[in-house]
């Protein structure tokens, strides 16, 4: 033991020092005998260039990582830093898309409210930038994360989630409006709970599951979260509706899906997008085992069937879904209303009762809103009165007893004193909610919508009917009739509240009391063109519904407005070209059912609105003007002043020559020489006016425009080989008359008697056309064309006729002379119909050529128009068909030539006459033998 002990204290033995000695060195001393150098590292110093950064020098990838923090400062500066960035730079969106949208989504539960608000900033930047098909793929991640923080256990991130969704309904409300049911219990849950089911009484059974919820440890009073809630519950209702696939929306388009009638028995035919169904814009309806029954041992199913435990489905895609959430939501609504009208104090007393205050009000409206959009869920439109039957069934008395009981409501006055408003603990969803106003006009207007969809068509209940829907008259014919100044979309909810009573009640007097008042504020003259243009639709599409209801076709004031039609088109005009459409759609329809009242309004401003210089027809646009043409075939009678007119517009090209071409048919239709007889449809003009129509189109001028060119100082005067002197017309209006004489042409061929149809116009020519010495070409090749069509070979025209028909030839000719020489590309059209008329004249109508050729011979031609008279007879002796002609009137040519020739000699011959003479030799070699046997040709040509 004893060596043990000293053993140890040896090892542990106290080193002795010693005065005079040096101290010894310890076994860890540290030698400080080196030298120390800096270490540079300049790459570590480096800022981060992969991309852009705040003004901490923090990046996308840190602000993300930020995110996870413990601590809230640390999380609400990388929100801010990433609102800053995106801000900045929105191309970083499209790299970090994904995971921009899942970390800040996964922040908006977070405890602390700071952190909360500037994570819904940062949603909306990146709301305002990326559309909604790039966030589908990533938009159930967001809808889950809002789902959670819409139904957390903490009533502040309930409200945040508020404001969450508004951005969600501003952007992409057809992302949201994919998948309801989720959303929808989300709406109920937040609002109220579920009862507990084994207290649930039998009365209680159907539907009623689910009762109103208070929650203390809210900012706001309950009221106003209710008000708050069912607010966006509308606006997510409407979303749901406007994004039906293969639906339109009544709230979207207003003219539409209002004052149609039910739409049974039509089929619409489904054009299918990939590109819509990817993105889920578009849907396609699958339908189990095809519709069959399906056998006992098929399993197959389309989906799994729900569990009788959900409150929504998935998709509203039955009207038994819509039936099963409406069962829960609206005894929820009947709720509010109660609580909201027992708010004030109201129900105490009698005088006062129909008065509401600001908030108890906005909460009503919002029921009501709510009411009416749950009638627009249903998957298609022929469902909506099945919808609307169930509505009457289940729930009409409750409304009964709790929405008519006051009406009308009006505002109560309430002071409101001024309150020190601190800034710092305002929330964003009280004052929002406390500004949200409601006009008592509006409100009533809704109540009136809500409770005329549940009416039905009159018969026995007639009398049980009119208790609770008198009230809702008077107010409808009292709004009306005062001429209150409405908005649009008041005025278009009770339009529609007019047109469900018309068609329901089916009572004369309610028919003419309400059509009255809407007539009146119809007749205002300072309505705003959208408000009248809604007006005159409901009008219109009510007309169209009269043949099935008689209280509506024998309605006086609907006879009034269709009287007014014609003035009103005629003094609209064309400064608003959409509304000029309504009213000749609306004027259309009751002409083509022989409306007395209108065909004879028409008549009598048929022409101020055929006017050829400010009628309604020239100045509309021109997919407009075809209606206006179509309503001829319905007028009664068709009279001189008119028929003018019409001809003026065919003449001017103020409409399309196919138009003109259509309305030259109509008149043609409705004369008496069509050939066709139509029943007892008597002809709505006379021969001699149809007549004179035709002719003064086929001239294209009128007389004064005539009377006009033969004064005009700058008409260059006649030439021995233009004998008139042709005012050229532009190309255009040349091409346009050309087409008019072709369908003028084909309707006087289609009379019968050729010979009597020449024998007018060659009247007509001599007695008002052959007087003139200067007239348009367009209007001498037309001639010309008519009368080769119209010409028999037995028929000799008149000397005056023929005269001034030669003289038209040879003008044109010599026009057509120098079109070639100038040689542009733009006229190559009017020569060809120049040359054909010629053509065609001179081998058709006898002694033509003849005279033509005598004019030639006697005309005074110098020297320098030698030319132009030797490219013309080469021209005809060119064209193989007037050859016969040609060789009849051999002496006269051959004069013709002699003087032409008598120029040339001693001297070098130019090129034309060459050309000249090989024509002429040519004709005469050819045809020697065959004019030999042509005496007949002879006297005739």
């Amino acid at each position: 033991m004893k060596s043990k002990k000293k053993k140890r204290q040896d090892d542990f033995q106290k080193v002795k020092l010693k005065v005079g000695k040096k101290k010894p060195r310890a076994d860890n001393a540290t030698n400080t005998n080196f030298r120390s150098r800096g270490i540079h590292l300049p790459e570590q110093l480096k800022r981060d260039t992969s991309g852009p950064t705040t003004h901490r020098q923090l990046g996308v990838n840190d602000l993300l990582s930020q995110l996870h923090h413990y601590n809230a400062n640390v999380k609400h500066s990388a929100l801010m830093g990433l609102k800053e960035l995106l801000t900045s730079n929105s191309s970083l969106l499209e790299q970090h898309l994904s995971r921009l949208l899942s970390e800040v989504a996964a922040v908006l539960t977070d405890k602390d409210g700071n952190v909360r608000v500037a994570a819904t900033r940062v949603i909306r930047i990146i709301a305002q930038c990326v559309p909604a098909e790039r966030v589908a793929p990533f938009f159930p991640l967001l809808s889950a994360h809002l789902s959670c923080a819409m139904t957390h256990i903490e009533a502040s991130i309930q409200e945040d989630a508020m404001n969450v969704l508004d951005v969600f309904l501003e952007h992409y409300s057809s992302l949201l409006a994919q998948r309801p049911g989720v959303l929808l219990t989300n709406f109920l849950e937040m609002i109220s709970h579920r009862q507990n089911a084994g207290a649930k009484k039998p009365q209680d059974l159907k539907g009623r599951s689910w009762s109103l919820s208070v929650n203390l440890d809210r900012a706001v009073t309950s009221q106003q979260w209710r008000l708050s809630v069912l607010l966006r519950l509308g606006r997510f209702l409407q979303a749901v509706v406007e994004n039906r696939p293969g639906e339109t929306g009544e709230m979207s388009v207003p003219t539409e899906g209002v004052f149609d009638s039910s739409g049974e028995g039509h089929a619409t035919t489904l054009y299918v997008k990939w590109e819509d169904v990817l993105y889920r814009k578009a849907g396609v309806k699958v339908f189990e085992h095809s519709g069959a029954k399906p056998s006992p041992q098929s399993t197959f199913r389309l989906r799994p069937e729900l569990d009788s435990g959900s409150t929504v489905s998935e998709g509203l895609d039955s009207i038994s879904t819509v039936q099963s959430f409406a069962a829960t939501l609206v005894p929820l609504l009947l709720e509010v209303w109660v609580e909201a009208s027992a708010s004030d104090g109201s129900l105490n007393s009698t005088e006062g009762a129909h008065l509401l205050t600001q908030d108890a009000m906005s909460v009503m409206f919002q029921v009501l809103n709510i009411l009416q959009l749950l009638r627009k869920l249903t998957p298609k439109r022929e469902n909506q009165d099945a919808l609307d039957a169930w509505f009457r069934k289940e729930y009409l008395g409750e409304f009964k007893q709790h929405f008519m009981k006051n009406f009308p409501y009006g505002i109560r006055d309430t002071p409101r004193h001024k309150k020190k408003t601190d800034l710092k603990r305002s929330k964003p969803n009280a004052p929002q909610n406390a500004l949200l106003t409601v006009e008592p006009l509006a409100f009533n207007i809704t109540l009136c919508q809500v409770m005329v969809s549940l009416s039905q068509k009159q018969s026995v209940s007639r009398e049980a009917e009119g208790e609770w829907l008198t009230p809702l008259r008077t107010f409808v014919r009292e709004t009306l009739g005062r001429e209150v100044k409405l908005s649009y979309q008041q005025l278009h909810m009770l339009l529609g509240t007019v047109w469900k009573m018309v068609l329901t009640q089916r009572s004369r007097t309610v028919t003419e009391e309400l059509l009255a008042s809407v007539y009146i504020y119809y007749k205002q003259k300072s309505l705003l063109p959208r408000t009248r243009f809604l007006l005159l639709s409901f009008y219109n599409k009510l007309y169209l519904e009269e043949q099935g209801h008689t209280h509506i076709a024998r309605s006086k004031v609907m006879s009034r407005w269709l009287a007014s039609l014609p003035v009103q088109l005629s003094q609209l005009g064309h400064r608003n070209p959409k509304l000029s459409a309504e009213l000749i759609t609306a004027i259309q329809a009751a002409a083509s059912r022989g409306n007395k009242d209108l065909l004879n309004s028409l008549e009598t401003h048929a022409c101020t609105l055929y006017d050829p210089q400010d009628g309604v027809m020239v100045l509309l646009p021109a997919e407009f003007q075809k209606p206006m043409v179509q309503l001829l075939y319905f007028l009664p009678n068709l009279s001189q002043p008119l028929l003018a007119n019409l001809s003026s517009c065919c003449s001017a090209g103020r409409i399309s020559a196919g138009l003109a071409a259509s309305l030259i048919r109509i008149l043609h239709f409705r004369s008496s020489l069509n050939g066709w007889s139509v029943g007892n449809q008597e002809a709505a003009l006379q021969d001699v006016d149809y007549f004179s129509f035709l002719f003064s189109t086929l001239t294209g001028f009128s007389s004064e425009s005539l009377a006009d060119l033969q004064e005009d100082e700058g008409t260059f005067p006649p030439t021995p080989l233009s004998p008139l002197c042709l005012h050229p017309t532009p190309l255009d209006q040349f091409t346009h008359h050309w087409d008019v004489v072709e369908e003028v042409c084909h309707c006087l061929e289609t009379m019968g008697s050729k010979s009597q149809c020449f024998d007018i116009l060659q009247n007509g020519i001599c007695k008002y056309l052959s007087k003139f010495e200067v007239i348009p070409d367009s209007m001498a090749a037309g001639l010309l064309r008519a009368v080769s069509r119209l010409l028999d070979l037995s028929i000799l025209p008149l000397e005056p006729v023929l005269r001034f028909l030669s003289h038209c030839c040879l003008s044109l000719l010599a026009l057509l002379v120098a079109l070639q020489q100038e040689a542009p590309t733009e006229t190559n059209h009017k020569r060809e119909a120049i040359w054909s008329c010629c053509i065609t004249a001179l081998s058709r109508v006898p002694r033509l050529l003849r005279m033509v050729l005598q004019s030639m011979r006697s005309a005074d031609v110098n020297e320098k128009r030698l030319p132009q008279l030797g490219q013309i007879l080469s021209m005809l002796l060119q064209h193989t068909p007037l050859h016969n002609q040609l060789l009849a009137n051999a002496t006269l040519l051959q004069e013709i030539m002699l003087h032409l020739t008598r120029y040339s000699r001693g001297g070098s011959r130019e090129q034309w006459l060459t050309d000249l003479l090989y024509c002429y030799s040519v004709t005469m070699s050819h045809s020697s033998s065959t004019h030999r046997g042509s005496l007949g040709l002879r006297d005739m040509y």
